[in-house]
């Protein structure tokens, strides 16, 4: 590897928007992310279905009637 070429690694914390710090190597100063894993709504179960238009029940109608058949 060449010298004086590549920025410095560093180790930073990096927050998020709900509080949460996590410590991660990287070249830049400072990280700041709007969503992670302790708040993201996949990880924390807390996952909620956007039904627009009924679409959802839709879909639920002809699934429960392709199994009739």
């Amino acid at each position: 590897m060449k010298k004086e070429i590549h920025p410095e690694y560093k180790k930073i914390k990096v927050k998020c928007t709900c509080g949460a710090e996590y410590e991660v190597g990287t070249t830049v100063e400072n990280l700041k992310v709007e969503i992670c894993s302790a708040c993201h709504p996949f990880y924390t179960g807390n996952e909620k279905t956007l039904d627009t238009a009924g679409r959802v029940d839709k879909f639920k109608k002809r699934m429960e009637a392709a199994k009739k058949k």
